[in-house]
């Protein structure tokens, strides 16, 4: 399947590029999500019209990016769990309960930004987190894993 990028896509190529993927993944994650669309003559006539439009949207988009990295520098948050006195925890803490308590924090998260390549937290101590804001941008947070009282 053949497609035009109308953003930027990590480990495929950037706006405006004109990429070979399979059918499933261009047909129920890149068009509906917005990040492609078929590379028909028309469509590509059209995405020539409004590349303007796209690259704006797109600087737009990482210089939103930047500023919200901005805020997470040296920025850090404390999660309690439930643990034994080892120092493992009762279950796991994953980019869900790290997400939301950056976001009850005052600073917005999604989940799917929270990167955890080592997998869930499982130990109670301090860890690095990345933090995939954009697909230019990333940082690294800390969070602290505490055990409850």
């Amino acid at each position: 399947m053949e497609l035009i990028l109308l953003q930027k896509v990590k480990n495929l190529g950037n706006l405006g590029d004109k990429v070979k993927v399979k059918p499933g993944y261009g047909r129920n994650y890149l068009v509906p999500q917005g990040k492609a669309t078929a590379a028909t003559a028309e469509n590509i006539a059209e995405f020539e019209k409004r590349r303007a439009e796209y690259e704006a949207k797109a600087n737009q988009q990482l210089a939103g990016a930047e500023a919200r990295k901005a805020q997470f520098e040296n920025a850090s948050v404390t999660i309690k769990a439930n643990a034994s006195p080892e120092g493992k925890l009762f279950g796991s803490v994953g980019p869900r309960d790290i997400a939301d308590a950056f976001t009850e924090a005052g600073l917005a998260l999604d989940k799917s930004e929270v990167i955890m390549s080592e997998g869930p937290l499982r130990n109670i101590g301090e860890f690095e987190v990345a933090v995939h804001l954009h697909a230019d941008v990333h940082t690294v947070v800390k969070v602290v894993v505490a055990a409850e009282d």
